[in-house]
């Protein structure tokens, strides 16, 4: 998009409030302006405009696993992004090396000051582990586990440039709630890869922790007896959660439950997509272990599911298809996310001042044209 003001009118598109709206909208220096008054310009004979969407955990796709990659193939990374509708995203490492994760996060730290064109924008780093339980490590490498480390995280944070935005971990490890009132006003912390019971949860919870990283994946489930963590967070109205809505990581009954229970404002849609995503059947890494892939399942060679070969608009369009209502499935795959980051001023929702990313869909959420701006 350039300069000049460009307008569009007979939309139906998505506002702050969270709700659809008919109407029009102009764009001009890469923001959205004059919404709701335009009545000229582009005829999108009443289509659905959804702001850009953000993706706060994915570690890949196109064949490169952001802990691994080089700054080059980052770019690639987060131009497949754009293709797919995603405007911002958050790299999500690995629990890997010192070494590999400082490289790592130095790239991000790069397309976060310099973004390239046509290209989604790196948001932050989400550093998901080392600080994980070894008894729900999932696909991570128990080889690099670690007890939550402030000397680690300071240095992780130099490689970063400040620009980790979120820690994934287990509170009920040896000095967690330490750490975690250390740094819970530098960075989101989020539960993660715990075997932590509804007691250790809510202690997390009540030390710092405000979200939950891909709930019902590597976390105790819901017990009548036992709640664990799901039903500790859902408890906290501080606390935001991630759902991967692909149709493997959770059943579509579950996901329904989950937008009763915890409603859209406080569910964020993530991809948690690894370097096969958008590469087809086959075998690739994640980190630093063999991953086979096979139609939307990815596993490592013991069976164990890691991560997805999805993106986060499918997950979106997933949930629709599930009974969700459109703008309940949207706003968790934009403004809340947006929310969550505290980026809701720049995305998020068709909204005056706003960078102006999104995408024009049809009646049944196939996607006619993604707009992003430079």
């Amino acid at each position: 998009m350039n300069e000049m003001k460009q307008s569009f009118y007979n939309a139906v598109y998505f506002a702050e409030d969270g709700a659809f709206h008919a109407g029009g909208f102009s764009v001009m220096n890469g923001r959205f302006c004059d919404v709701g008054a335009v009545s000229e310009g582009e005829d999108l004979q009443g289509a659905y405009v959804i702001p850009g969407l953000l993706d706060i955990h994915t570690h890949g796709n196109s064949g490169y696993d952001f802990s691994s990659c080089n700054a080059e193939e980052l770019e690639i990374i987060a131009k497949a992004h754009a293709k797919a509708g995603v405007v911002g995203f958050c790299p999500t490492s690995m629990t890997l090396p010192a070494e590999t994760l400082e490289e790592a996060f130095s790239h991000a730290a790069r397309l976060y000051a310099h973004p390239p064109e046509s290209a989604a924008r790196v948001l932050g780093v989400n550093m998901e582990g080392p600080f994980l339980s070894p008894q729900r490590k999932g696909a991570q490498n128990a080889a690099y586990l670690r007890k939550p480390d402030m000397a680690f995280f300071r240095r992780m944070q130099q490689a970063a440039r400040g620009r980790i935005h979120m820690i994934d971990m287990a509170p009920e490890l040896p000095g967690a709630l330490a750490f975690i009132k250390a740094v819970r006003d530098e960075a989101i912390i989020s539960l993660a890869h715990s075997d932590a019971d509804y007691d250790e949860a809510k202690r997390g919870f009540e030390a710092g922790i405000t979200h939950v990283t891909h709930m019902f994946n590597a976390i105790p489930g819901i017990s009548h007896r036992a709640p664990g963590p799901i039903i500790a967070a859902a408890e906290r109205k501080d606390v935001m959660v991630e759902l991967i809505a692909d149709g493997v990581h959770i059943h579509p009954a579950v996901i329904r439950v989950c937008y009763a229970l915890f409603g859209a404002e406080r569910i964020c849609l993530v991809s948690d997509s690894m370097e096969a995503c958008g590469m087809g059947d086959g075998v690739y890494q994640l980190g630093g272990q063999t991953v086979k892939v096979k139609g939307a399942l990815a596993t490592l060679e013991d069976g164990t599911i890691a991560g997805s070969v999805t993106s986060v608009y499918t997950c979106m369009r997933n949930c629709i298809s599930w009974g969700i209502r459109r703008e309940d499935a949207v706003r968790a795959a934009t403004l809340t996310p947006a929310k969550r980051l505290h980026a809701e001023e720049e995305y998020g929702s068709i909204t005056n001042g706003k960078r102006a990313g999104f995408l024009i869909v049809d009646e049944g959420f196939h996607i006619k044209k993604i707009c992003i701006p430079d």
